[in-house]
């Protein structure tokens, strides 16, 4: 069986920054905000200070992981320099995003740089790590956003969003429905499943109802970290990714890990076999190769 990672991270330089401001990084695989909350970021295995795209590879052909698509945002820091050199350097094993903080005054100018080199789109809207961890909520189809969905649009390009939490000023269904009903030749992806935590099954199951459109994708990566505390095998998570297969179905769910901060506590392998074991045969080729193949590889 073949796999695609469809959301994983790489870094060279930590320069995290949201709700708690900066984040640097510490020996030994850890890191600090700026509040002085230090984390684990890093498994001890896989490195110190940075995580690079060799050694991700090197996991991923650990586990016979063909692709993967390296997403960014606040929480490591944007780096759209060193994902276009990856994905250059390694163009049959990664797909990568572009970010930037619309709030720039030259955000125009920036997308249009971007989009010379770039057809993936990654805005972190989260309350923490995301851009409205240090702006105000604001409606994601709103006049600062709307017309650079139509710029990527009109690219061919795909926009992916982390909207936080339900009840986080940035977890907005009704705004990403209306962004898909609105360019309809637009896929946009929610990661996380929309992050739901343990007491979110209502507020999931209303969420998926309201965004289920055929250009609307979920990428399921986190979610057992998102649903803590769970031990593996998961059940909480199991539950909803159940959920979202009924709501919205497998051809537009696509697995993924959040390497590598999930790896700290968990293996890359148990990041893999909990999610496998909730998929038929049939729904595994759509949910852990097929559909982010479409998506984020066949664009062209």
């Amino acid at each position: 069986m073949k796999y695609i990672d469809a959301h994983a991270h790489v870094f060279e330089t930590l320069c995290g920054f949201g709700a708690d401001g900066e984040l640097r990084a510490l020996p030994g695989g850890k890191a600090r905000w700026a509040t002085g909350e230090v984390i684990d970021l890093i498994p001890p295995a896989y490195g110190d200070t940075t995580f690079s795209a060799e050694r991700f590879l090197s996991v991923m052909d650990e586990h016979s992981v063909e692709k993967a698509v390296l997403l960014q945002g606040g929480f490591l820091g944007f780096a759209n320099s060193y994902l276009e050199d990856v994905v250059k350097k390694h163009p049959e094993r990664f797909a990568a995003s572009a970010t930037f903080d619309p709030y720039c005054r030259n955000a125009s100018k920036i997308l249009s740089n971007l989009l010379e080199t770039f057809s993936i789109f990654k805005f972190e809207m989260s309350t923490g790590c995301g851009i409205m961890g240090s702006h105000p909520d604001f409606p994601l189809d709103g006049p600062m956003m709307m017309p650079i969905y139509e710029e990527i649009a009109a690219h061919r390009g795909v926009v992916v969003f982390d909207l936080g939490s339900p009840g986080d000023g940035s977890n907005q269904p009704g705004a990403i429905r209306n962004i898909a009903e609105t360019f309809p030749g637009l896929p946009l992806v929610i990661c996380h499943l929309m992050s739901p935590r343990r007491h979110h099954r209502k507020e999931l199951e209303e969420g998926l109802k309201t965004m289920k459109r055929e250009n609307i994708h979920f990428d399921l990566a986190a979610l057992h970290h998102k649903v803590r505390p769970e031990e593996y095998p998961f059940p909480t998570a199991g539950e909803f990714i159940h959920l979202a297969k009924d709501i919205v179905g497998s051809d537009h769910l696509m697995w993924g890990t959040d390497a590598p901060s999930t790896m700290v506590q968990y293996s890359y392998q148990q990041l893999l076999d909990y999610q496998l074991e909730l998929f038929t045969e049939v729904e595994r080729d759509r949910v852990f190769y097929r559909n982010a193949e479409e998506i984020y590889f066949n664009r062209g």
